[in-house]
C-alpha cells in the first residue's frame, strides 16, 4: 500500500509544483500586460484571470491537498509519527513553507482579479524561484534524508539562491535592452 501512496504523492508533487511555476509565470504576464494600451490592457486581463483561476482550481489546489493527503497517509503507514526523524520534520517545515506560498499565490491572483497590482514583474520572477528553492531542499532532504551534511546543504542552497537571483537580473538587463 505504502508504494501506491508514495507514487500517487509524487504525480501530484509535480501536478502542484507546476501549477504553482505556470501561475506565477501567468501572474507575470498578467501584470505585464498593465503596460499595454487599451483595448489590449483589459482584453489580456479578462484571458489572463480566467486562465490563473482554472489552473488554481482544477489543477493546482486540488493537487496540494492531495499532496498533502497522501503525505499524512505515507506517516502513517511508514509509522513515522513514533520516531519522527530529523530529515522528516525539516521537510515537513518545508511544506508549510510551500503552504505559506500556496496561499500567498491565491490571494495574489484575488488582488489581480480586482484590478490590484502590487508587485512588479521583476519581483514575480523572484518569486517564482523561492518555490524552486524550496522544492530542490524538499527533494534534497527525501532522497539524502540523515546522510546530508547540513553545512553543505545549507551552503549550497544559498549558492543556488543566489545564482538564480542573478540570473533574474540579468535577464531583466537583457529584457530592457530590447
Amino acid at each position: 500500500m505504502y508504494q501506491y501512496v508514495l507514487a500517487i504523492h509524487i504525480i501530484f508533487v509535480v501536478c502542484w509544483m507546476a501549477g504553482l511555476f505556470y501561475m506565477v509565470r501567468l501572474f507575470i504576464y498578467h501584470t505585464e500586460a498593465q503596460e499595454k494600451p487599451e483595448p489590449a490592457r483589459t482584453i489580456l486581463s479578462e484571458q489572463f484571470e480566467v486562465m490563473e483561476r482554472k489552473l488554481w482550481w482544477i489543477i493546482t489546489t486540488p493537487s496540494m491537498y492531495l499532496v498533502v493527503i497522501a503525505g499524512a497517509l505515507m506517516i502513517h503507514l511508514h509509522k513515522w509519527y513514533m520516531i519522527w526523524p530529523g530529515w522528516l520534520i525539516i521537510k515537513l517545515l518545508f511544506v508549510v513553507g510551500l503552504l505559506v506560498y500556496h496561499f500567498i499565490c491565491q490571494n495574489k491572483m484575488k488582488q489581480m482579479a480586482r484590478g490590484k497590482f502590487t508587485w512588479t514583474s521583476t519581483q514575480l520572477r523572484l518569486w517564482n524561484e523561492l518555490a524552486t528553492i524550496i522544492l530542490f531542499a524538499i527533494v534534497f532532504l527525501v532522497v539524502l534524508k540523515s546522510a546530508l551534511n547540513w553545512i553543505f546543504g545549507v551552503v549550497g542552497i544559498i549558492a543556488f539562491s543566489i545564482i538564480l537571483m542573478m540570473a533574474v537580473k540579468i535577464y531583466k538587463r537583457f529584457r530592457e535592452k530590447r
